[in-house]
């Protein structure tokens, strides 16, 4: 069997939607579900508690070897305590991004990612999951939406106003990040010339999921 025809690989910016819409993904199609953004937001915790520098790459890198984390149902366990809220942060996103930038620390996490895939199939969300982690995947997909969307879904996630000093925080930190992400010398994000463009600004998620799930069929 080519696994490859059972992987779908979601690659967008962050607060764009593509862990939902890749979970769904997953639920519809019975495949497992990867978040590779989740590893990178382990990692930079995981740093916090143990008071390293998000630009130490050799200690990341000895820490994202070996990442005490475990996958159970939608909790996610670090060290055996429940991080599911904690890694979602804004400042744990950004120490994220800092840590995805280092070529050591994704090549500790390269080959955790692609254990992931079994015979089940897998649905895979992140910054390079077409590009780097999974290149030869039957279905790649760039998901994204204008950042002021994309600000009002994550306020909306953390029970923020639409709008003030707060929202505006939040729109920052998305924009930085964009440019962070776009502009790293390793595994940067792109959409790839073989990937399918899906702009979920004006979308619901249902629409998102359908749209996914009718290119997969056409595979």
């Amino acid at each position: 069997m080519d696994l490859n025809r059972k992987i779908i690989a979601i690659d967008g910016p962050s607060a764009s939607g593509k862990g939902t819409v890749a979970s769904r993904v997953a639920a519809e199609l019975g495949f497992d579900y990867l978040d590779s953004g989740a590893l990178y937001r382990l990692t930079a915790l995981h740093a916090k508690h143990q008071n390293i520098g998000w630009d130490d790459e050799e200690a990341l890198a000895g820490l994202a070897h070996g990442l005490p984390v475990e996958f159970v149902g939608k909790t996610i366990l670090l060290d055996g305590k429940d991080v599911s809220e904690a890694i979602r942060t804004e400042a744990i996103g950004m120490g994220a991004s800092a840590v995805a930038g280092l070529p050591k620390v994704r090549q500790a996490l390269l080959q955790r990612q692609r254990d992931f895939l079994t015979e089940k199939g897998l649905v895979g969300d992140g910054r390079d999951m077409g590009s780097v982690i999974f290149p030869d995947a039957a279905l790649k997909i760039f998901l994204t939406a204008s950042a002021e969307v994309r600000a009002e879904r994550r306020a909306k996630q953390i029970g923020e106003p639409l709008g003030g000093v707060a929202f505006e925080r939040i729109l920052a930190d998305i924009q930085t990040r964009d440019e962070a992400d776009r502009k790293r010398p390793v595994a940067p994000l792109q959409q790839l010339p073989d990937a399918h463009l899906l702009d979920t600004t004006n979308l619901n998620i249902e629409q998102a999921v359908k749209k996914v799930l009718d290119w997969y069929a056409e595979i």
